[in-house]
């Protein structure tokens, strides 16, 4: 057991993506808008979730390296050029909805402006972020995971105070869609929940999470406290974000003024009484401030596989926050700003996610442990799935259905 637990942690680590303010307004939004329709997107969302972050663990724990080092090596410098340039548009997209969310968790707490409280959220998790790595890394994963269940308890303590009805949840469980902006909500929910920046950064974690230990286990040992850990930690996220959908489905569905995060949080304050909408605030202000120092981190090693450009980690934090202050600076409606920024992570998606399922099929990388035959072809029915659901999100965009 003590072994089981020394390798618990990465995928941890790289769960916290999946409970960031962008899952806070996709599923708070989707709960208001369509009651209990979606709840079936999360649960085909964080199934898939579990596959593909395995995946991630599995290349990194065979290969010795992250997905984004293969890359690196495989591609030719203009190819190498073109894929981080779509990789830096999701890290830009993903800190949006990570910084966003923390202003707007600081000013429900302490009255404090947009901007500012941006700028502190910023701050923080650069400090957060001087953890990572080397000797102190094992603290940054410990720091990661105590704010994740701060993350839990802060979003699912209204289901306590007002639980739903079990039945009118199971029957969210059915797969349909009611027009073309729900399926625009549920690619939104689908970028929220499938990350492509923990998909990049999982096949780091594995190795760092080793890299100041003396002895290092097997790799079968590896593999299989990698299967555990995904299970676990996944299972944590996909239930915070089903409960957000069901907290909003069952206590903000037909009311005015809940299609922001300030109204959904006041709203919530209301029904719930002011307690439950200050601790779902704590919870939104600790998805912030460990869903952007991931995704730092994450930006981090994609520059350093694919350019094999070693920045400083403040540099990385400041290319992905200006925008971010950009848009609290001059937007009028923010969480609008993190459902679109959802959406574009759900266009990356594919990129993330084609050449994994591709190279742990590889059996000159992956020699014994490369996939089935089976196993390839469940991930390549997952692929299809994501990549068709993109597509008719494009079109329906393209034709103002959206």
């Amino acid at each position: 057991m003590h072994a089981l637990a020394s390798m618990l942690g990465p995928a941890f680590v790289a769960a916290v993506a999946y409970v960031d303010p962008g899952n806070v307004a996709a599923n708070l939004t989707s709960g208001a808008r369509y009651g209990y329709l979606l709840v079936w997107v999360l649960v085909l969302a964080n199934c898939m979730s579990v596959l593909i972050q395995y995946q991630a663990s599995k290349l990194g724990i065979v290969t010795g390296k992250s997905l984004p080092q293969i890359l690196g090596d495989r591609l030719g410098n203009g190819g190498r050029f073109l894929f981080f340039a779509q990789a830096e548009v999701i890290a830009i997209a993903t800190d949006l909805a990570e910084v966003i969310g923390g202003a707007i968790a600081l000013n429900l707490l302490f009255n404090l402006p947009l901007l500012l409280g941006g700028v502190v959220i910023g701050a923080v998790s650069t400090v957060l972020l001087f953890f990572q790595g080397g000797a102190t890394h094992k603290i940054f994963e410990r720091l990661v995971i105590g704010l994740l269940l701060v993350i839990t308890f802060g979003f699912i303590a209204g289901l306590f105070i007002d639980p739903p009805n079990p039945l009118k949840v199971a029957e969210g469980l059915i797969p349909r869609f009611t027009d073309g902006a729900s399926v625009l909500m549920a690619t939104s929910m689908l970028g929220a929940t499938v990350m492509p920046h923990a998909i990049y950064l999982h096949s780091t974690l594995v190795n760092d999470h080793y890299a100041q230990r003396k002895h290092k286990p097997s790799i079968k040992e590896m593999l299989h406290g990698s299967r555990i850990d995904v299970v676990w930690a996944l299972a944590l996220a996909g239930t915070v974000n089903i409960c957000l959908l069901v907290l909003a489905a069952n206590s903000l569905h037909g009311m005015t003024g809940t299609d922001t995060i300030e109204g959904a949080q006041h709203a919530i304050a209301q029904v719930l009484g002011p307690t439950v909408g200050t601790i779902f605030s704590i919870g939104l202000l600790a998805s912030s401030l460990s869903s952007t120092s991931v995704g730092t981190y994450a930006g981090s090693e994609i520059m350093k596989g694919l350019l094999h450009w070693n920045v400083p980690m403040w540099a990385c934090r400041i290319t992905t926050l200006v925008p971010a202050l950009f848009v609290l600076a001059l937007s009028n409606n923010p969480t609008e700003a993190l459902v679109i920024g959802q959406v574009i992570l759900s266009i990356g998606i594919p990129f993330a996610i084609i050449p994994l399922m591709s190279y742990t099929h590889n059996r000159d990388l992956m020699g014994k442990y490369v996939d089935s035959t089976a196993k390839h072809v469940l991930c390549i029915a997952v692929v299809v799935v994501i990549v068709l659901l993109n597509v008719l999100l494009i079109a329906l965009t393209f034709m103002g259905k959206a």
